[in-house]
């Protein structure tokens, strides 16, 4: 099974937002997941990692189905360097065991090209990063998801469940 995960903020705590499915071209949905954490880091500038890692920790520690491959919204590394990103100490938290792929939908300065993959008619890119999983086959995994447009409808799915939670 494959997870996708976001996060969305306010001022005091964060709602977690997981959906769960089994291919990577899956219209349905097998399961989805949320929840309200109540005890969120600061904002820290270059530390992102430190607010949004425990946020989805926490998620996954409720997941009943065994999890093959994460995507998360957001970077695994960062830059030309490959600087550790949210998904690089995600994958360090859950001792190398599941391979995680980024989805960023901006930029991050000095993101390789390489990095970049089109969906639909798109001419903004998407950045896909990961480890744990060779970056050809999970940007190729990422192009065949469902959905015409730019951003997968797993991934829009995942992001509306985050906002919505109560």
């Amino acid at each position: 099974m494959i997870i996708v995960l976001d996060v969305a903020y306010t001022e005091s705590f964060a709602y977690v937002a997981g959906v769960v499915f089994e291919e990577w071209t899956s219209q349905c949905v097998a399961q989805t997941y949320t929840l309200k954490v109540q005890e969120i880091a600061g904002y820290e500038s270059g530390q992102f990692y430190k607010r949004e890692l425990p946020c989805l920790l926490a998620l996954l520690q409720e997941v009943k189905e065994p999890i093959d491959l994460i995507v998360i919204d957001g970077y695994v590394t960062l830059g030309e360097d490959q600087h550790h990103g949210l998904g690089q100490y995600l994958y360090e938290a859950l001792d190398c065991k599941i391979p995680v792929i980024g989805v960023a939908k901006n930029e991050f300065k000095g993101t390789p090209k390489y990095c970049e993959i089109l969906r639909g008619q798109s001419r903004k890119p998407l950045y896909v990063t990961a480890i744990g999983i060779d970056l050809d086959v999970a940007k190729n995994h990422v192009k065949n998801m469902s959905g015409k447009f730019r951003i997968p409808e797993l991934l829009k799915a995942v992001d509306r469940l985050s906002r919505a939670t109560p």
